[in-house]
């Protein structure tokens, strides 16, 4: 039986390469979006010409109630859920200092940005939960751990790593594993957009291999996760980020060690 994956956010960016890896995989992929259809839509016919299974479905993963229909609607086509990747960005970060950030603006990205995951693990679990299978992936970010961007944003995504690591202790009862990736800066238009030249040439310089993470990587991250040979693992969050915070935090060798020179 083909396996199923729901993966939230998927008509661009690094939704899109993990709806087109997994369709690689073998998994039906129901590639959800919000508003574009198009991108949605070519993102389907890219991995049903690849030979692989897929379809679009709208849904505001915000919304309880089209959350529930669209788990639903999956589970009566499919009989199944296996996989489910929340990777829609609900909410646009604020970039204001936190002296003139209005309380709404940094309610509206913290509370976005767990009910996008809150409602489609709560709703796809009670499937997984009668199965007695299943993976959960949260796609995070390593902003949870700088300080200096987005103070709304940065508290969002560690409040998604908390909620991921207990949910993956709740869902081990029903051999559920539950796993974060927390994404470095990645190549994408969306990054492009909200991070300037300045900060862009640092994050490249400051990474192993001089250049920004690709949604493609991250997408392999997620296949990783999601396969049975690391059902081992859970409540874990796994840092795709190029070696940043590697970078970031090591020792200066000069004057700490008595090491050799290499």
């Amino acid at each position: 039986m083909r396996r199923v994956a729901i993966v939230s956010g998927a008509g661009r960016g690094i939704g899109a390469a993990i709806a087109k890896a997994l369709g690689r995989e073998g998994y039906h992929v129901v590639v959800n979006y919000m508003k574009n259809d198009a991108a949605a839509n070519a993102v389907v016919e890219e991995i049903r010409s690849a030979g692989g299974h897929a379809d679009a479905r709208q849904a505001d993963v915000c919304d309880p109630v089209a959350v529930g229909e669209l788990v639903g609607s999956v589970h009566e086509a499919h009989g199944r859920i296996d996989l489910l990747v929340c990777n829609a960005n609900t909410v646009d970060p604020p970039f204001e200092d936190f002296g003139s950030l209005p309380w709404e603006r940094f309610e509206e990205k913290y509370v976005g940005e767990l009910a996008g995951s809150y409602h489609l693990t709560q709703r796809a679990l009670a499937v997984m939960e009668k199965q007695r299978s299943g993976r959960i992936v949260y796609i995070s970010s390593t902003a949870a751990d700088l300080v200096g961007g987005s103070i709304a944003h940065a508290t969002a995504k560690a409040a998604l790593n908390v909620f991921g690591r207990n949910v993956a202790g709740f869902a081990a009862r029903y051999g559920v594993t539950v796993n974060v990736i927390a994404a470095g800066v990645v190549d994408t238009e969306a990054t492009a957009v909200a991070v300037n030249e300045e900060s862009l040439r640092y994050f490249k310089e400051h990474t192993t291999f001089s250049r920004l993470v690709t949604p493609e990587e991250l997408a392999d991250a997620v296949r990783m996760v999601a396969n049975d040979a690391f059902g081992a693992a859970t409540g874990q969050i796994i840092r795709v980020d190029g070696g940043l915070d590697v970078l970031g935090q090591q020792l200066s060798i000069s004057g700490r060690w008595n090491l050799p020179d290499a």
